[in-house]
């Protein structure tokens, strides 16, 4: 019965967001297209509920020329590709703000499990132990809030298990409000994230968090 209300309040704040923060996107848009050469928004393949593939929307902050399917952690230099306003808003999280449409139209969650990539393989099995694949992905989760980017697989994959366990009203409002707090103080944040991933021969496609 929750999710069914889950996903009427991630319509309602979705749609309440896209008009609100219309004009924030309006100047993070231009402020990307003056500072470097690419598209504005970032497409990169997902793992979504009952892992189905979805492409994630993020705000690019890396140059075109990152080497592509790799983690920004596994980058020799990866503070080379990213560029000045990609630093900022990485640390401010605002480069995440275009998955509010992912929300929209149901690929995503306002809150649960980070969607892994398509390729990290030991994070989406790991999820399997705990049925974490089972139930919509967010932009922000119970991990984000407890480790966010520091955590390895094994941890991050137990405390979604644990957000699938408890999955309520009253857990969605616990990891919203910490999410704003570890916002704030940029808790967590590891270029590129956790979580290993086989090479795929020919695939070309960076990642951020």
């Amino acid at each position: 019965m929750y999710m069914k209300i889950k996903r009427l309040i991630d319509i309602i704040l979705s749609l309440y967001g896209l008009i609100v923060i219309s004009p924030v996107f309006f100047i993070l848009i231009i402020a990307i297209k003056l500072e470097s050469k690419g598209p504005v928004l970032f497409k990169q393949k997902r793992i979504g509920i009952y892992k189905t593939h979805f492409n994630i929307l993020k705000f690019r902050t890396m140059r075109i020329d990152t080497p592509k399917d790799t983690p920004t952690h596994l980058l020799a230099n990866p503070e080379q590709y990213i560029t000045k306003m990609g630093k900022f808003l990485r640390k401010t999280s605002l480069d995440e703000l275009p998955q509010i449409w992912n929300i929209f139209v149901g690929q995503m969650s306002i809150i649960g499990p980070r969607p892994a990539l398509w390729n990290q393989y030991d994070l989406i099995e790991e999820r399997d132990k705990y049925g974490v694949n089972d139930v919509p992905p967010g932009l922000t989760g119970w991990a984000q809030i407890n480790g966010r980017d520091e955590l390895p697989i094994e941890v991050k994959a137990k405390l979604d298990g644990e957000y699938v366990e408890k999955i309520s009203l009253g857990m969605d409002v616990r990891c919203f409000l910490g999410t704003i707090v570890s916002v704030v103080k940029s808790d967590g944040v590891v270029e590129g994230g956790t979580g290993s991933k086989r090479k795929v021969a020919g695939t070309k496609e960076s990642i951020s968090k």
